[in-house]
């Protein structure tokens, strides 16, 4: 079979496939014998039905079609043999179909005209000692401290506080309600919708609420009643209350101060595994130490991760595009999910284009990353020792068990990661790495892909921002004492309004 190659944009090689007449003519009576065993046509047998009756009822167009589609599939598989070529994903015909079955004759050659997308190939620039700066993270300083008191918080005994007013950090049980202020000359003042509670208990930290609700309550006496001007943030999440001023009536039934537990070897046993507070101290610190590291690391190999892109040249196939893209969409997905979003109302037929369109910025950073590194490694000869490999093969398989696995694609999948790794590592012995502190760079002015789709995907809700006394307060610091406590919560500080 005769095959021509063109190089075409895009990653992408053009064939032009001319079909010999033997095998136009093999696969038309085939498709008429197939035809003839299938045809429900009365007054004859399956499979008996004479050809020129056949052609007849079934149109010779409709046959000439069925052969010309089983010769494109067989003889873009053949030439793709033939020619020693991997495609990327299924062909695409550039042939007008309707135009090879018209010029269709059985026994005489077709050509097709067909394009495949293939591994793109990749020119790299000078990729030893890169000249990068990148924010090292320290661990807080008093982080520790700041953690076991919040602990001892949680764990406090709440006993009354006598004969004093409310001052920070007590808990307070109050009746609130709240109206707008400086209402129109002539207009009552105005409420303020499910910004009214009855004995609800809040903790006096102003961290935790709008600016000055705390700050009006400090000083109270159980049994009073006084009225506190707010003014809601401008960047406040309840659009009808951002930037507003409002009124709050706040009656004090009860107050109640805090008694800390001892800082001592027993209360590290009740919240950790730890028989003394010093090992306690010391694992904590650890801990942080190696959060701080790994976040160090991190910011190193994005950096060299961003200088890199700059050296790399490919043009990349749709096939390859999409791929990517649908891994960002199906992570985008589950860390929606994560955050209780439905994923279906975002992910819709009108947006999904959209979605689609600005990931692809961040498809291609990765795109260019990963053949970036498989380039380096190629040149450098960088591969993973076996006793590695099944090492972390064992430990992937471990984590996954119980679910079906191709352990092929497991060790195929584990061993790329580890090359990745290895070649950052290479990387960063050959750069020229400066490590600056922390916050002194400054952050990308190109919003990211996923921001951008997180963006879209939240401004189309119509739905409001959720207003109860629950959600109203802020989420509490995390305070687990073991090693999956997470970061710190960074929400912003609200008041109870339902």
């Amino acid at each position: 079979m005769k095959v021509t190659q063109e190089k075409l944009p895009a990653s992408q090689i053009g064939l032009e496939i001319e079909i010999p007449p033997e095998m136009s003519k093999i696969t038309y009576d085939r498709v008429l014998q197939n035809l003839s065993r299938t045809a429900n046509i009365p007054g004859f047998r399956k499979g008996k039905v004479p050809r020129h009756v056949l052609l007849q009822r079934l149109g010779a167009v409709r046959v000439k079609a069925a052969a010309v589609e089983e010769l494109i599939q067989n003889g873009v598989e053949q030439a793709l043999k033939q020619e020693s070529i991997e495609p990327l994903g299924n062909y695409q015909l550039r042939s007008s179909f309707e135009d090879l079955v018209s010029q269709f004759q059985p026994g005489e050659p077709l050509t097709i005209s067909a394009s495949v997308d293939v591994q793109p190939s990749v020119s790299l620039g000078e990729y030893k000692d890169l000249k990068v700066q990148a924010e090292e993270v320290l661990p807080e300083p008093d982080k520790v401290d700041k953690l076991l008191e919040s602990r001892r918080s949680e764990l406090a005994n709440l006993i009354p506080a006598e004969g004093r007013p409310a001052q920070l950090g007590d808990v307070a049980v109050v009746d609130y309600s709240a109206r707008y202020a400086s209402p129109a000359e002539g207009e009552a003042p105005q409420e303020i919708p499910g910004a009214k509670a009855d004995n609800f208990q809040i903790e006096l930290l102003p961290e935790k609420f709008v600016p000055g609700f705390v700050d009006g309550i400090v000083g109270m006496n159980p049994g009073e009643t006084r009225e506190i001007s707010v003014q809601f943030p401008e960047d406040y999440p309840n659009q009808e209350l951002a930037g507003r001023q409002a009124i709050f009536t706040i009656a004090l039934h009860d107050l109640k101060e805090k008694e800390l537990p001892e800082l001592n070897d027993e209360f590290a046993k009740e919240v950790s595994e730890y028989q003394t507070l010093a090992e306690l101290r010391e694992a904590l610190e650890s801990r942080f130490k190696k959060e701080a590291e790994e976040k160090t690391k991190a910011n190193k190999q994005s950096a060299l991760l961003n200088e890199l892109l700059n050296r790399v040249g490919m043009e990349i196939p749709e096939t390859l595009l999409n791929r990517e893209t649908d891994v960002q969409l199906r992570q985008k997905a589950l860390e929606m999910e994560s955050y209780g979003i439905n994923v279906k109302q975002y992910y819709t037929e009108e947006n999904l284009p959209l979605i689609r369109k600005q990931l692809q910025p961040e498809a291609i950073k990765r795109i260019k990353e990963s053949f970036g590194l498989q380039e380096i490694a190629k040149r450098e000869s960088i591969a993973v020792e076996t006793a590695a490999l099944e090492a972390r093969v064992k430990e992937v398989m471990q984590q996954l068990s119980g679910q079906s696995l191709d352990i092929a694609r497991v060790r195929e999948f584990v061993e790329a990661e580890l090359v990745r790794e290895k070649t950052l590592d290479w990387l960063e012995e050959h750069a020229t790495l400066e490590l600056v502190p922390e916050g002194s760079l400054a952050p990308d002015a190109a919003v990211s892909a996923e921001s951008e789709t997180a963006a879209v995907a939240l401004a189309s809700s119509e739905e409001p921002a959720s207003a109860g006394p629950e959600a109203g307060e802020a989420a509490p610091e995390t305070t687990q004492l073991d090693e999956s406590a997470p970061a710190d919560s960074g929400d912003q500080p609200e008041v109870p309004v339902e």
